[in-house]
């Protein structure tokens, strides 16, 4: 672990992960005021799950990869991806948005072999499966080319975890475990979802009463 300078956070209800894609609407003065500090600076902020009650004590930073929206206003349309985890040591408030004295953290060194890399390659068949079911198109890398660390923050990204899930993936500090945590979820998740939309099926299935 590595300790960090002050950063600002941004709490907010959803967990991002290391090489996760967030698109964020900045409109509260307080973020816009945030956001273009951390542009000027080249700075990447702290985003920490806020399920509007607690703010977790773990976080991922999240650097500013594209402007996708200026408006007359100052609100901002941007595109944010993460990269590093973080524990939240102490808060300040002093400024208009909140900002955390952090310490970064990785997982452990471990002696990742095939039997790690067919666990990450049978995850992203899962991973592919759940979206060709959910009607969405995805380019998967292949578990070697993305690197068996990095499938499994993008497992465990996945639209069907909960938010508490997602960040109890966040906060492990192995990559083994992440893996055999999300690839059975996820047959669980295709397994539940491949009997909801049998079930449509067979009772028509698009919730609209029948036309006379």
């Amino acid at each position: 672990m590595s300790e960090g300078p002050w950063v600002p956070l941004f709490p907010l209800g959803v967990v991002l992960l290391p090489g996760g894609f967030l698109p964020l609407h900045i409109f509260e003065e307080r973020y816009k005021t945030m956001v273009g500090e951390c542009m000027e600076k080249a700075q990447a902020f702290g985003m920490v799950y806020y399920n509007g009650a607690r703010i977790a004590s773990a976080g991922c930073t999240a650097g500013i990869v594209e402007i996708r929206h200026r408006y007359p206003d100052g609100r901002l349309d941007i595109m944010t991806r993460g990269e590093k985890r973080f524990a939240v040591l102490e808060r300040d408030e002093s400024k208009p948005y909140l900002r955390g004295r952090l310490r970064f953290f990785d997982d452990q060194p471990e002696e990742l072999g095939e039997q790690d890399a067919e666990l990450a390659r049978r995850g992203l068949d899962l991973l592919g499966e759940l979206e060709r079911l959910l009607e969405r198109e995805l380019q998967l890398e292949s578990a070697g080319s993305a690197g068996i660390r990095e499938v499994s923050f993008r497992l465990a990204g996945c639209a069907g975890f909960s938010l508490d899930e997602k960040q109890a993936f966040l906060e492990m500090t192995s990559t083994r475990q992440r893996l055999q945590k999300a690839v059975p979820a996820l047959k669980k998740l295709i397994e539940r979802l491949k009997l909801t939309l049998e079930i449509q099926r067979i009772v028509g299935g698009n919730g609209h009463p029948p036309q006379r």
